[in-house]
């Protein structure tokens, strides 16, 4: 989603978020922006963001977004969604 070549400007896929402190393969959300059903605080990884040559990022990379009402939308795009440190609820991922 968003102003890349190729690509819409509206979401045209969606996946339910199960926030993880595990960074690998089998927790990464490639590259989505998120909605919050219940209101709270995302902790996150941003897109790209660690280390490189084909290693994970790690906790320490994370960014939290205070306070985001429900029903709303994070403004970014991001690579994975920590458990701890996030207090929102019904997450989605858009792309």
């Amino acid at each position: 989603m968003g102003s890349f070549i190729n690509q819409p400007e509206f979401g045209t896929e969606v996946g339910v978020v199960t926030p993880s402190d595990t960074i690998d393969a089998t927790t990464y959300i490639n590259r989505s922006a998120l909605y919050c059903g219940v209101g709270g605080d995302v902790k996150v990884i941003i897109q790209d963001v660690g280390p490189v040559n084909g290693g994970y990022p790690t906790a320490a990379d994370a960014v939290v977004f205070k306070n985001v009402p429900a029903g709303g939308f994070l403004p970014v795009i991001v690579d994975y969604v920590l458990a701890t440190g996030t207090t929102a609820t019904d997450i989605l991922t858009i792309k």
